[in-house]
């Protein structure tokens, strides 16, 4: 998701600070009744729009030209929907003890979602790293994860994933997939219009997404779902993701390294595949979860926050490695610890 202008020394990334302010918002005044269904059918109607307009700026030219990178590419798509989903997997054990069940159904899901975009990209050319790379990855990863990711849930989640069924399949198809193909088919008449005026859009992207997470709150507070969590479950919950975190972002590095890729490489891979987007999971939870969407997408929403406090600090690192480093044959030059 794009940054808004802010201090360079405030650690808290701004948007994260909107997405409590809105949470705060549903915990205080939770659209009840008829303002519940207006919520509702204007979140639905905002996924719509939000797909399709991903959908009408994605290239399909270069998303073409990127697979000349294949190698690099099917490593991001590997770590983001397999090597994730397995730790998450993994994690099942850690409940009851640390984890409840809904947060680790939170957790899962994180697991599932595609990779970000333009923090990735951010954080790549920051290092300098393989920015060209980044881009497709993170396209290829959101184009992907369209699909995917509710199968997986599916698969992983069932009937355990709080009101996940056949129908939530049928609404991705309908909500997502459907207005992110007419966006890409009406990309040739549409295209520079969205181009020209990304800023604008931008806002109502943020917008949306706000709007979403209102709405998932609010039907969490009304239903009680928040009772279910207490500080201690949330620290719990903030020490597996710190994990978890740490492990994806050591197993992208030397794993490259391992691949014998390049140095600016290696850079792009930890980046995408170490990275989960919050533009993709609120509004997939939202449509899978339902009423249960609040506990769902709280996991995701505290990883994205410590992802770019972490990516931050490492890319500034990277970017100060020796200018020579660069020009190593792959698979030869030391590698930093993630």
């Amino acid at each position: 998701m794009k940054r808004l202008h802010w201090p360079s020394w405030m650690p808290v990334d701004p948007y994260i600070l909107l997405l409590l302010g809105t949470v705060g918002l549903a915990a205080l005044f939770p659209a009840r009744g008829t303002a519940a269904d207006v919520a509702s059918g204007a979140s639905t109607a905002a996924i719509a729009f939000l797909f399709f307009l991903y959908g009408a700026r994605l290239s399909t030219r270069e998303a073409l030209d990127g697979l000349k990178h294949w190698r690099l590419h099917l490593t991001v798509l590997g770590c983001t929907f397999l090597v994730f989903p397995l730790l998450g997997l993994a994690a099942r054990g850690l409940v009851p003890v640390f984890l409840t069940q809904p947060l680790y159904q939170g957790l899962l899901f994180l697991t599932l979602v595609p990779s970000t975009v333009q923090s990735s990209i951010a954080f790549t050319s920051i290092a300098r790293g393989n920015v060209p790379a980044a881009i497709c990855a993170g396209s290829f990863s959101s184009l992907v994860g369209i699909v995917v990711t509710p199968l997986l849930a599916a698969a992983l989640l069932g009937s355990g994933g709080g009101g996940f069924s056949a129908d939530a399949l049928v609404k991705i198809v309908l909500q997502l997939l459907v207005p992110f193909l007419a966006g890409q088919v009406l990309r040739r008449w549409i295209g520079g219009f969205v181009t020209r005026h990304k800023k604008v859009l931008g806002l109502v992207d943020r917008g949306s997404i706000l709007l979403v997470v209102y709405t998932a709150f609010s039907e969490g507070m009304v239903q009680g779902t928040w009772h279910q969590v207490s500080a201690v479950r949330l620290g719990g919950l903030l020490v597996v993701e710190a994990v978890l975190l740490a492990v994806m972002l050591t197993l992208t590095w030397y794993g490259g390294k391992a691949l014998r890729f390049g140095r600016e490489d290696r850079i792009a891979i930890q980046f995408a595949g170490s990275k989960k987007s919050l533009a993709s999971g609120l509004p997939m939870a939202s449509v899978l979860f339902g009423a249960h969407a609040s506990l769902a997408v709280l996991p995701l929403m505290l990883f994205h926050q410590m992802q770019l406090m972490v990516c931050a600090v490492i890319a500034r690192r990277r970017a100060k490695d020796p200018l020579d480093a660069e020009h190593e044959p792959a698979g030869e030059r030391s590698a930093t610890p993630a």
